[in-house]
């Protein structure tokens, strides 16, 4: 059996002693892209920083590729993990171009993941529309070709046609390279267009699970995690 582009186990996740999250198991396998769903505050980006390196898990295990780890973010990075913050990462003062070199992505790469970046490369990242930048931060990590890659909220207050554009990406990543991505998405539908599989995060702890044919059938009851505790009640019930 293949081990998992990543895997958390049994998970709590957390800012000093405080706790955010707990018992957190999840996995992404390579090839494939798993949406990581949830309402703000709900533990999601905790989770994507814990997995990332750059904030200890207070219990549990980060497993990439079947080994646990417990490095800095930047040697994950070396051994082939790429992470997408909910903040652009590039550098506003140097042109597109020196942003994909100091990123040690080829040129062509990132045209090839996005057309549109070629006309753009002698233009100084901080006059690149909110679209083009997060294009650039894409390319920037997925031109590296990563292993596995955490994306989260690549969609934020940007246009749909954009986003679409940023989703296709990560799809034909999972499909032609095998990189193992988890996503976090704001864009429930259109995160279901390009998943193979989700998860609901709701108060720190996975209320939900399934494959995406499975979510669309719930997709009603998703959307209301966004806005209530319905699931966490109906789950409860449940097991009653």
């Amino acid at each position: 059996m293949v081990d998992p582009a990543i895997e958390c186990v049994d998970l709590t996740i957390g800012y000093g002693r405080t706790p955010v999250g707990r018992e957190i198991n999840l996995r992404v396998d390579a090839g494939e892209v798993v949406c990581l769903l949830g309402a703000n505050g709900a533990g999601k980006t905790t989770t994507m920083m814990t997995i990332a390196g750059e904030i200890p898990p207070l219990a549990g295990d980060v497993r990439l590729h079947g080994e646990t780890v417990t490095t800095p973010t930047f040697k994950r990075a070396k051994a082939g993990l790429s992470f997408v913050t909910e903040e652009r990462s590039v550098i506003m003062s140097l042109t597109a171009a020196e942003n994909l070199r100091l990123a040690n992505v080829p040129q062509d790469r990132a045209v090839a993941l996005f057309p549109a970046l070629e006309p753009l490369m002698k233009r100084t990242a901080g006059l690149l529309s909110g679209g083009e930048q997060q294009m650039l931060t894409l390319a920037r990590a997925l031109g590296r070709e990563p292993r596995a890659l955490l994306a989260d909220e690549l969609s934020l207050g940007l246009a749909p046609i954009i986003v679409e554009r940023l989703l296709r990406a990560v799809r034909a990543a999972a499909d032609d390279q095998g990189v193992g991505v988890l996503l976090v998405e704001q864009h429930i539908r259109q995160a279901l267009a390009v998943a193979d599989r989700v998860y609901v995060m709701q108060r720190g702890r996975i209320v939900m699970e399934g494959t995406t044919a499975e979510a669309e059938t719930d997709i009603e009851q998703i959307e209301r995690a966004y806005l209530s505790g319905v699931i966490e009640d109906e789950v409860r019930e449940s097991a009653d």
